[in-house]
């Protein structure tokens, strides 16, 4: 074979691998970035991922593509499959924390293979009942609950949601368990607790204001560690019920093994992006806090995560309620 034939053809594979060796060499990111919203299209998670969306994607020069994937053990196990180049990475919410003990038989750990990025948002929950309910305060709702107990119907809005485990501390502040009903979403109950069908709630703000407002069912307490705006009810911890507290968070992760700077450059971009006037506003809307620019820090991100998986599985153990 002649010279020149042989040094073409030897060529060949180093001309075919320049392109991918020259995407490696690129500055992150090198094509779209893909957040997985642990949640369907249309509800609190996927509002919340596509309004950062868009802020990171000015910041990090790159489409930012949702992808939905309801159900928190699919979405995080979707994202611990993807390459770990943080082209990929994940918004999810504080059932992700009490998965780490609902679910016993994870094909992946909540702690060790996930690095948080930061959080990005915190709303509070709202105590309520429906109509008629033998309560005018939160502690007449604890008393009522603990000499009635499972004679009462609390609702949630499924294993491991939000209002699933605001239930648990509910039951653990009054002492005494109700009967637990649950329902696909927090509309239907909604519905049935105005129909005076099911007896206690717990659920986020954004989706209970409208009908406290227009006096529909009784509110008694909220339980973030400060009042709502435009709600005169006090929190748990002033009524005597720190344990109580607690809000349905929303936090940005990306699969363990991405590189140190890439993970402080999304972290970057998250923090860029609560800072948009436009999407500060539309929390506003949501009765949603966006995440202080310390809290959307990896540092206090991954204090918090541990602190929060710890503090879930006592309770969530004593209730004796698995997902498995």
């Amino acid at each position: 074979m002649p010279l020149s034939r042989r040094a073409t053809l030897a060529a060949i594979p180093a001309a075919l691998a320049a392109p991918a060796l020259r995407a490696q060499e690129q500055p992150f990111p090198n094509r779209p970035v893909t957040l997985i919203a642990g949640g369907s299209a249309g509800g609190p998670t996927d509002v919340i991922s596509r309004l950062i969306a868009e802020g990171m994607a000015k910041d990090l020069g790159q489409p930012v593509v949702i992808e939905n994937i309801a159900g928190t053990v699919f979405s995080a196990g979707r994202t611990t499959q993807a390459r770990p180049d943080g082209h990929t990475i994940l918004n999810t919410n504080i059932g992700f924390a009490a998965s780490a003990t609902m679910y016993r038989r994870l094909p992946y750990s909540v702690t060790e293979s996930f690095e948080p990025l930061g959080l990005v948002s915190e709303a509070a929950m709202t105590i309520v009942s429906r109509p008629g309910f033998p309560a005018r305060d939160i502690g007449g709702y604890l008393a009522v609950m603990a000499r009635e107990g499972d004679g009462l119907n609390l609702a949630h809005s499924g294993v491991g949601s939000s209002s699933h485990l605001c239930a648990m501390l509910l039951q653990q502040a009054a002492g005494r368990s109700a009967t637990a009903v649950a329902y696909r979403g927090s509309a239907p109950i909604t519905t049935e607790l105005m129909a005076g069908r099911v007896d206690l709630f717990c659920d986020q703000v954004t989706n209970t204001l409208p009908y406290i407002r227009e006096g529909r069912f009784p509110a008694y307490a909220v339980t973030g560690e400060h009042r709502v705006p435009g709600l005169d009810l006090p929190t748990m911890a002033e009524a005597g019920r720190p344990g109580a507290t607690m809000t349905t968070w929303h936090g940005l992760f990306a699969p363990a093994g991405v590189p140190e700077p890439i993970l402080d450059r999304l972290s970057a971009a998250l923090r860029a992006a609560l800072r948009e006037e436009r999407l500060r506003a539309r929390f506003t809307d949501l009765i949603t806090e966006p995440a202080t620019q310390e809290r959307a820090t990896r540092a206090f991100h991954r204090r918090f995560h541990a602190e929060e998986v710890a503090r879930w599985r006592p309770v969530i153990q004593a209730a004796g309620t698995y997902a498995d």
